[in-house]
């Protein structure tokens, strides 16, 4: 059952294994995201994030959209604010794509209809995105004479720098097909299968030891920074978190759990 999570336009839900899905509430106004939501929005993976009950984070809309982006009725008070106003503004939406992009657990991005501009941020941020085959995406901002500046660092490295120059330029909409060819969504389901392979991939996450997950998904932050082949220090730090990992708890049960063909302890 779904509870308010510090207001109530994000609510979550924790289930016994340690999932908890994050939901965008404002489905009358397609989910789109104002100071206060965004506030809450951190505020929630923040405690999340620091939980130790909980494994997993799926986060979704309420409705048929996932999230429209920034409030008309937000952008509409800012035109005559001064460029301080606007970046206060703009600040609270970096703040939450820093957190969710660093959370040191799996997250989920189930994508339940159409995402525009920020909104496009927040799956690039996620681990692992999950679509319905009719949802459609935006990087619309010059048409509006703006830039996805906020963002842009995170739909980059999701979509490399070739798609995100056409993209970042020409403002079209891109489709399901389109987005999951450049690797802004992988995979896609329709409205009714959604949730089943939500689940599916849930259930593969729950058999990846949580401290290994911590590790992996910091190591490949790490190797994306090298900008090419390692270096002395790269290869020193990777061969360290290999053997960190090896003599942990948890690497000691899971290599033994392999071999002696058992679900490791961590499996639900």
């Amino acid at each position: 059952m779904l509870r308010a999570l510090m207001s109530d336009t994000i609510l979550y839900a924790t289930d016994a294994r340690g999932v908890a899905t994050l939901t965008l509430n404002r489905p009358q106004k397609h989910n789109a995201f104002d100071a206060a939501t965004l506030t809450s929005l951190r505020r929630a993976l923040q405690t999340l994030g620091a939980d130790a009950t909980v494994r997993i984070i799926v986060l979704t809309g309420a409705g048929t959209t996932f999230c429209s982006g920034a409030d008309l009725a937000e952008m509409r008070a800012l035109i005559g604010a001064s460029e301080q106003d606007n970046l206060r503004d703009a600040l609270h939406l970096t703040e939450v794509l820093g957190v969710l992009n660093t959370l040191p657990k799996p997250t989920v991005a189930r994508v339940n209809g159409n995402a525009f501009g920020g909104a496009v941020g927040l799956i690039a941020c996620c681990d692992i995105a999950v679509a319905v085959e009719d949802a459609r995406f935006g990087l619309t901002e010059v048409r509006l004479g703006l830039a996805p500046a906020a963002i842009s660092p995170y739909i980059v490295a999701a979509i490399g720098t070739r798609h995100a120059r056409r993209y970042f330029q020409t403002g079209e909409l891109i489709s399901m097909d389109e987005a999951r060819r450049i690797g802004l969504i992988h995979e896609l389901a329709t409205t009714a299968e959604l949730d089943a392979l939500v689940e599916k991939t849930v259930a593969a996450l729950l058999k990846g030891g949580p401290q290994a997950q911590r590790e992996a998904k910091a190591l490949v932050g790490e190797v994306a920074g090298a900008n090419g082949l390692p270096d002395e220090a790269l290869r020193q730090a990777t061969a360290q978190c290999l053997a960190r990992l090896r003599v942990s708890p948890e690497g000691q049960e899971g290599m033994g759990a392999f071999l002696e063909k058992r679900p490791a302890r961590w499996v639900p």
